[in-house]
């Protein structure tokens, strides 16, 4: 009888002849936790939608083993059936329907009647949310009420009531608080103890370290090799990842501060539900030319609502004064802010930077697509010429970029949105959580590709979750907190996480 639960033996995954897995091994023992570490395009999530049949048996060669028997699973349903439950980085849940309704989506508890036994479902799913220590979660109501962190969490009991023996975990923590952050994290070590494995994916080397038994790694769709956690440090993993060691995560470099390039005057944005609620209370701020702006705070602390206001994007009402060169402008639609050379990498990428049906190339030149057009035709060669041109730039991963954009990797989609914000040729980029879900390879160049904006004299601002990634990169950091601004200080070498994190609790002292 094998030790392992899991064997993958040689794995092979093919996409129009190019070669996206060449020869993977990955083996996973009953209770044991298996980070899963790579580059974006590295070829992590296609090994899992092999193993969980997303990709099913026959589209790819190699062998799967599964408790000591050979798995040839052609659909989902079947590996489900079977112990194997993926959770991946884009939640899968229904807004309108219950908590209990999207556990059980497709696994409904009926009567004999054939009617829907709702009592039944909302026990089963409120004993799942206790296991994973969430009682108070109201499973009747719909899965909307709730925030990304018990979104996640929703997915995972999801995945249980389906009978896991094996997790797999794309991301989990990619829009996930630190508190958050935490709870599943004590959650993966509670499931060691009931003997479910987990096949754990994360940019997050620092998690990979304290959460995982051993690692794998895979560079460019080959595998470089799997071992245990004891044995290796987090820069072996970069290392092994990257095949090159990157000195310094944050390639800081000298660049040039002008005049004042961007004057924001007064920020306010209400709660688009409740409108007597402040999201942002009167922010003001100045941005010099090749500064870059880091802007620090909590989950919630109006950050992104800020960032959304100056680009026009602000679904509720709001105020805002912007002064750009010396000028007052008027934003009042993302088009607004493009053309007065104001431009923006948003947070969430799915929902507001792709274009999912559209090829990689269209979702590049979207932004300036006017400057392609003949006689109310697309001058096609002009406009591949600069794809072309912006995809090697960028160093993204792609066979062609005729292919849907959502062909690729996470850190691929991010360098293509980067670069759709590039062609109208910024005097100002705002960048919301740029290397969110991006690994430590990619970071590196999307870093060296700030500095060297910074150094073209392109006003900079960018509102990040990792302290040490606002610390690392920015001139200057500005620390929101319930809105408010409480702490403006330069970067210059004494400033600190612990000084940021006390500046983003403390409250603004109200005037007598």
């Amino acid at each position: 009888m094998s030790d392992y639960l899991l064997e993958m033996k040689t794995i092979v995954k093919e996409f129009s002849g190019v070669k996206a897995l060449d020869g993977i091994d990955l083996k996973v023992r009953p209770g044991e936790v298996v980070g899963l570490c790579g580059e974006n395009g590295a070829g992590k999530s296609t090994l899992m939608k092999v193993l969980s049949a997303v990709h099913p048996h026959g589209t790819w060669s190699g062998e799967i083993i599964w408790e000591g028997q050979p798995l040839e699973a052609r659909t989902i349903r079947r590996t489900e059936r079977a112990g194997i439950v993926i959770v991946h980085q884009e939640l899968m849940l229904v807004p309108e329907l219950s908590v209990a309704e999207n556990i059980f989506l497709g696994r409904e508890v009926a009567s004999r009647g054939g009617v829907l036994d709702y009592e039944a479902m909302n026990a089963k799913a409120s004993r799942l949310m206790a296991d994973l220590k969430m009682s108070h979660v109201n499973v009747a109501l719909p899965v909307s009420h709730y925030s990304g962190g018990i979104l996640q969490l929703i997915e995972i009991a999801k995945a249980l009531g389906k009978n896991a023996k094996l997790l797999i975990l794309d991301e989990p923590t990619s829009a996930l608080s630190q508190s958050e952050t935490r709870t599943l994290l004590d959650l993966v070590r509670g499931l060691k103890d009931r003997n479910i494995a987990c096949v754990y994916i994360s940019h997050k080397l620092e998690e990979i370290e304290a959460i995982c038994d051993t690692v794998a790694v895979i560079r460019d769709g080959q595998f470089i090799g799997q071992a245990p956690m004891a044995a290796l440090t987090v820069d072996k993993i970069i290392h092994m990842m990257v095949g090159r060691e990157l000195k310094e995560k944050y390639p800081r470099e000298p660049h040039a501060i002008g005049e004042v390039v961007f004057d924001v005057r007064h920020v306010t944005c209400h709660d688009p539900i409740n409108p007597d609620k402040k999201k942002v209370d009167d922010v003001s701020f100045t941005v010099r030319a090749g500064e870059i702006l880091g802007i620090a705070g909590l989950v919630g602390a109006g950050r992104t609502e800020m960032a959304s206001a100056l680009f026009g994007h602000y679904k509720g009402p709001h105020s805002v004064d912007i002064h750009l060169d010396g000028r007052r402008i008027e934003v009042k639609t993302p088009q607004d802010a493009v053309s007065h050379g104001i431009c923006m990498v948003p947070e969430d990428r799915k929902r507001h930077g792709i274009v999912p049906l559209l090829g990689i190339g269209q979702n590049i030149t979207l932004a300036v697509l006017p400057r392609f057009a003949r006689f109310g035709l697309i001058d096609e060669a002009a406009e591949f010429s600069v794809i072309g041109h912006e995809i090697d730039a960028m160093s993204i991963k792609t066979a062609s970029p005729l292919l849907a954009i959502t062909s690729l990797s996470g850190g691929n989609q991010q360098k293509a949105v980067v670069a759709k914000m590039l062609l109208p040729k910024p005097r100002v980029l705002i960048l919301d959580e740029p290397t969110r879900g991006v690994d430590v390879g990619a970071k590196y160049e999307i870093y060296k590709l700030i500095y060297g904006l910074a150094k073209d004299g392109i006003a900079i601002v960018m509102m990040s979750s990792e302290l040490p990634e606002v610390l690392g990169i920015s001139d200057r950091v500005l620390v929101i907190g319930d809105g408010e601004v409480r702490g403006d200080f330069v970067n210059d070498g004494t400033l600190t996480q612990e000084k940021i994190l006390t500046a983003a609790l403390t409250k603004r002292r109200q005037a007598a």
